[in-house]
């Protein structure tokens, strides 16, 4: 499965974002779907996943209550809804496709480019 994400760039603070991440190839909907995120210096660290059917969600603790993870399996697509940005948010995102749930990154085969998002104050 191919992944592309889109929907960064410049937000200020406080502020929402939605990424989207759209794949083609193989089934979608057999791929549990990811959010990653790099923050510069920082190692790659998971942000939320989303299990085959968009039943069950979980998210780091660092973004729970603030970021919504959700998929629409009829457009391929997976989003990230981000509210309450903060600074530290500021990190290249990537989405990821694999056939275990959960958020460690060890449950992802596929990885496609990332976006970056940057949070001004």
């Amino acid at each position: 499965v191919q992944l592309q994400a889109s929907g960064g760039g410049l937000v200020q603070a406080g502020g929402p974002r939605r990424l989207s991440c759209a794949a083609s190839g193989r089934a979608f909907s057999n791929y549990v779907m990811g959010w990653f995120r790099q923050a510069p210096g920082k190692e790659r660290e998971p942000v939320a996943t989303i299990d085959w059917i968009g039943s069950i969600t979980d998210y780091a603790d660092s973004v729970k209550g603030r970021f919504t993870i959700s998929r629409d399996n009829g457009k391929n697509t997976v989003y990230l809804q981000m509210n309450s940005l903060k600074l530290e948010d500021t990190a290249v995102y990537y989405c990821a496709a694999g056939p275990y749930f959960g958020l460690g990154s060890s449950r992802y085969n596929y990885c496609g480019p990332g976006t970056l998002v940057t949070v001004s104050s």
